[in-house]
């Protein structure tokens, strides 16, 4: 009964979002985090977002939009220390009970190396002690043990530790991607869990300017083939995803000579830098831009014909980059893998090649470019998808307590997921 009372508090219109970073911060998480935010501020609720202190070169403090009336940025949580924690929750406790604390989840998110018990124990304390609803968001759930790193496997140990401390603070986890509810699932240790999946929506708004996507398509099409195409990748150019795209661009590139390339997003530079080291012949016809305002980045992803987003594991819910390309209606070729939810295949919304085979993927991109009605077909049904799945209305609907048509919210098995 004690539930029922809890969720019919008025008291509960207020949210707290515990994040690791805000913007100007920047990061995936400082992107979502302020999307949610928004989102249950525009739904009539008042939101207390509580983040570290910005430090030097935290993002560009001019280009971030303020925010709306009902959300409120606290910037009391500093490096994330004992101290830091002890005085956020003073502050909290000052707020009106019973409080309900949304915490954006990444292990390596809240310092002290990526081991910061601390923090978990004080989510515990909030729960057990104050009264508090946890619920968490899990972004990414601990690292993976290695043979060749005892350090990374002390890091790993660390976060399954700090895992189950999470478990036992949380009264729901909502999780990204189902896998992470089922690796999660036995560091409950026996304990009823609800597990419910909240998908990432995309970070990256459209705001339709006809003149800007066309400047930035004459800019980087390759103008002297005749009718070009332009192939972009979004993302933060990781180890294993720039292995797949040296790949799998240049033998793209070679065969379809009005092809260009454009990387977007933090990191891009750079990745076009060590492409043309290992590719000098991709000089004229590979571009990047680094990371761009929403405005910019939107017009530049609006100007793709063909989004390509290889990943290693494969595409899944959690995957913001894959949700920008449905959001702007855009044809994505991507790679299916242990983390690739049913729907991808069912929706036909994505084309899928198997995760790791590259020349697979590079046959898919090629057919994609040479047939335009396909394209077409395919981003109106990856549009269709993100409209009945990943839209933020659906997740604010979801933690407000109502699934979405799509089922977005509902318990990963059945009403109640026992661990």
């Amino acid at each position: 009964m004690r539930s029922i009372a809890f969720e019919n508090s008025s008291a509960l219109g207020e949210w707290h979002v515990v994040t690791p970073e805000y913007p100007p911060q920047t990061g995936g998480v400082s992107d979502y985090a302020r999307l949610i935010a928004d989102g249950l501020a525009a739904d009539g609720c008042v939101v207390q977002v509580w983040c570290p202190s910005l430090r030097d070169g935290d993002g560009d403090r001019s280009v971030v939009e303020p925010s709306p009336p009902r959300v409120h940025v606290r910037r009391e949580l500093g490096r994330f220390s004992p101290g830091d924690l002890r005085r956020a929750g003073l502050l909290l406790d000052a707020r009106p009970g019973p409080r309900r604390l949304l915490v954006q989840y990444v292990p390596h998110g809240y310092g002290y190396r990526s081991a910061n018990v601390a923090f978990c124990a004080w989510l515990l304390k909030r729960a057990r002690v104050a009264g508090d609803r946890v619920e968490v968001v899990i972004h990414e759930p601990f690292l993976e043990f290695a043979r060749w790193s005892w350090k990374r496997n002390a890091a790993a140990a660390a976060h399954r530790v700090m895992a189950a401390m999470l478990l036992l603070a949380a009264r729901r986890v909502w999780v990204t991607t189902p896998a992470w509810g089922e690796l999660l699932r036995p560091y409950a240790l026996g304990r009823p869990v609800d597990f419910r999946w909240l998908p990432a929506p995309s970070t990256v708004p459209v705001l339709e300017d006809a003149a800007l996507t066309s400047d930035v398509r004459g800019r980087y099409s390759v103008a002297a083939a005749g009718a070009s195409l332009v192939v972009g990748h979004f993302g933060t150019y990781s180890a294993h995803v720039f292995e797949l795209l040296e790949q799998t661009l240049p033998a793209l590139l070679a065969r379809r000579p009005e092809v260009s390339a454009l990387l977007m997003g933090r990191g891009s530079a750079e990745a076009r830098a060590r492409l043309i080291e290992l590719h000098p012949e991709l000089g004229a016809r590979l571009h990047a831009t680094g990371q761009l305002p929403p405005r910019e980045l939107s017009a530049h992803l609006a100007a793709c014909d063909l989004m390509l987003q290889p990943f290693p594991d494969g595409v899944s819910c959690r995957r913001t980059s894959v949700m920008a390309a449905l959001a702007h209606e855009l044809p994505v070729a991507t790679t299916r893998g242990r983390f690739t939810e049913p729907l991808w295949a069912e929706s036909r919304a994505v084309a899928l090649a198997p995760a790791g085979d590259t020349a697979a993927l590079t046959d898919t991109a090629a057919r994609l470019l040479a047939d335009g009605r396909a394209r077409a077909s395919l981003a109106r049904a990856g549009r269709s998808l993100y409209r009945a799945k990943f839209d933020v209305s659906n997740i604010v609907a979801a933690l407000r307590g109502g699934d979405s048509p799509g089922r977005v919210g509902a318990s990963l098995l059945t009403e109640e997921v026992k661990a």
